[in-house]
């Protein structure tokens, strides 16, 4: 227990422990005193330092424990707001990586484009760049389920994320397993005879091609997968939401 006196002038804050009393004049003491005579130090003023530093530390280790407290609320829905912290680094970190292999995929759809440009406007002879497949033809429309889901991730559009994904399976991924079945033929008779009638600038096209699906189908499948995750991780968060309404 503490307490603070004013005697002429003079502050002296009083502490009690164990029935001692203590205090700290924070002002000269006006008594004249003799020369050469030297003052005992002051315990005093140690003891009222060292109470007022341990009521601070005190008060920062409760504070540091409790942490912030959000607005409106006393503290008791610590569980679900940190679950709702977890929810969102989720999505952000998946929404990070679904990005990538977007990007990734719309640079093979920019050079199919390029192909299909090229070749049928005859910019370039066939024997350097052949005419496309028929499986890349259908493939373009993979953009769209791509931009959707671009376009599902500023508000969490839930709508948007599973037209996405149901998009990408049938624009994206059944184009690249009939393309897989529709050049199987030329590829097997590359491989027995080493012959090959359409080239990409000095390669093989059904070679390059393959190489292209391949790619593909692990873009889309991560793809897939990772919109899968985030779709579940909206939907916790969504049911959260209306239980603690």
């Amino acid at each position: 227990m503490c307490g603070v006196s004013v005697v002429t002038g003079t502050l002296f804050p009083h502490a009690f422990t164990g029935g001692v009393q203590l205090g700290l004049p924070l002002v000269p003491d006006p008594s004249p005193r003799v020369m050469g005579a030297q003052s005992s130090p002051d315990y005093r003023s140690t003891s009222w330092v060292s109470c007022l530093f341990s009521l601070v530390r005190l008060l920062s280790a409760m504070a540091s424990r409790a942490g912030p407290r959000a607005v409106g609320t006393d503290g008791s829905d610590y569980q679900h707001r940190e679950r709702v912290a977890s929810h969102y680094q989720m999505s952000v970190a998946l929404k990070s990586e679904i990005k990538k292999l977007i990007y990734v995929q719309v640079a093979i759809w920019l050079l199919l484009l390029a192909q299909m440009c090229v070749a049928h406007l005859k910019l370039l002879p066939h024997d350097q760049v052949a005419m496309p497949y028929q499986w890349e033809y259908p493939y373009l429309l993979s953009v769209i389920p791509s931009l959707l889901g671009l376009g599902s991730f500023p508000r969490n559009n839930i709508s948007y994320l599973v037209l996405s994904m149901i998009g990408t399976g049938l624009f994206s991924v059944a184009p690249l397993i009939y393309g897989s079945m529709e050049m199987f033929p030329l590829a097997q008779q590359l491989y027995r005879h080493g012959k090959a009638y359409r080239f990409i600038f000095g390669f093989s096209a059904v070679s390059v091609m393959y190489l292209l699906v391949g790619v593909a189908v692990q873009l889309h499948g991560w793809q897939l997968y990772y919109s899968k995750k985030l779709l579940d991780s909206w939907f916790t968060s969504t049911q959260e939401k209306k239980k603690k309404k």
